[in-house]
């Protein structure tokens, strides 16, 4: 992107941005209509009876906060009675990733589903088999620089290129990829281009090739109804509210699968700009879709963003009074977690990933207690719970 394209896209944000704080600090009664920026009304996006959309494709990427997002898709499944395609026990907790998606790795009990959210090497031609002819796919995006250190920690035990490298050192990594990674390396999608790969694109593909970044990018548009960006989180869930005509309780969150502070490492600005040149096909679909993100708020109006955040909020809220005792639920280490369903999977000796647990005295009737515990739980168990309530059902009825 050239600076002139940049600064324009900085200074909108930090626009957006204040009349955001503007209006969001405007008191206002909760049946009040708020008026857009072009006089236009801003109603709650499911008003006038539109009912809710409850088929959903979700390519979940990796270390961009796609495991919030999915235990978000989880529990409206649950609550509302909808499918959820998992994967066949042979391949874990995803579907046989790091392998192209197939519709073979679905298992029998899931189909046919509403929610696809575990992750997966996209193939159109392949999730059109399995996803509803009218499901809306939506994907989530982070910053590139971020994501390559999350990643180098994350997968540093198991991604052969990461292990090449002396004293386990992002740094030494990016003063010279090419000394360490080797494309046919297991795992090697960890350590280039991750989000060009899980969306079924070509992660190593020259980069003196400015014209397949576009087109990929292109593509992805035209496939994905909406493409989250991590670090503005938030302001993505009003656009998949209003995408989905979903209540702002359907939309409530815990962060899952956070690292320890000390498992996590700063890179420097001049490793942020390695990270990028190296990633380079990453680093165009952040940039092209963060522009069309803050191109989307824009178009929806502030005011009606910034209502549209005080009502998530205020869920938020009621979340924390309902299963928290009223704050922000605290992280823990996995043993300090005393219900073991409750603890995140370790990716090693080096990476801490912190999790939650439920107040002791949580006093809620046992349905309301479920609610709450599914809000902190950890993709894999949440898989398995998933897999084993819809295979009982399957049962049930075939034996009909």
């Amino acid at each position: 992107m050239r600076m002139p394209a940049k600064i324009f896209l900085a200074l909108g944000a930090v626009t957006l941005g204040s009349l955001l704080m503007h209006y969001g600090g405007r008191r206002r009664g909760s049946g009040e209509r708020v008026p857009s920026d072009d006089g236009a009304p801003c109603s709650r996006p499911a008003a006038g009876g539109k009912a809710k959309r409850t088929d959903v494709t979700f390519l979940k990427t990796h270390k961009t906060a796609g495991s919030t997002v999915q235990n978000i898709l989880f529990r409206f499944a649950e609550r509302n009675g909808l499918t959820v395609a998992l994967p066949k026990q042979q391949c874990g907790h995803h579907f046989c990733y790091p392998k192209t998606f197939s519709a073979n790795f679905v298992h029998p009990h899931t189909l046919p589903p509403n929610i696809i959210g575990n992750h997966l090497r996209f193939d159109a031609g392949e999730l059109r088999r399995v996803a509803p002819p009218r499901a809306v796919y939506v994907t989530i995006l982070r910053e590139p620089a971020a994501m390559f250190e999350s990643l180098f920690t994350y997968y540093g035990q198991r991604c052969q290129s990461f292990r090449r490298v002396p004293g386990g050192s992002p740094g030494a990594f990016l003063e010279r990829p090419l000394r360490y990674y080797r494309p046919q390396d297991k795992n090697s999608n960890y350590a280039r281009n991750t989000l060009t790969h899980d969306l079924g694109g070509d992660k190593d593909r020259p980069a003196a090739d400015a014209a397949y970044a576009r087109a990929f990018a292109a593509r992805v548009e035209r496939v994905f109804s909406l493409v989250m960006i991590a670090e503005h989180f938030d302001e993505s869930l009003v656009l998949l509210r209003r995408l989905l005509s979903w209540d702002a309780d359907d939309l409530v969150y815990v962060k899952l699968n956070v690292r320890t502070a000390a498992s996590k490492r700063c890179l420097s600005p001049g490793l942020a700009g390695k990270v990028r040149a190296w990633n380079w096909i990453d680093a165009h679909l952040y940039d092209h879709f963060n522009a069309s993100l803050w191109r989307q708020l824009a178009a929806v109006g502030s005011a009606c963003v910034a209502r549209e955040l005080r009502l998530l909020r205020a869920a938020q809220e009621r979340l924390y009074r309902s299963c928290f005792g009223g704050r922000r639920p605290l992280l823990s280490s996995a043993g300090e977690i005393r219900n073991k369903e409750l603890r995140p999977w370790q990716p090693s000796a080096r990476v801490g990933i912190l999790g939650y647990d439920l107040p002791g005295n949580l006093s809620r009737p046992f349905s309301g207690r479920e609610l709450c515990l599914r809000v902190v739980m950890p993709e894999i168990q949440y898989t398995g719970i998933l897999l084993r309530s819809q295979s009982a059902r399957y049962r049930r009825n075939h034996q009909r």
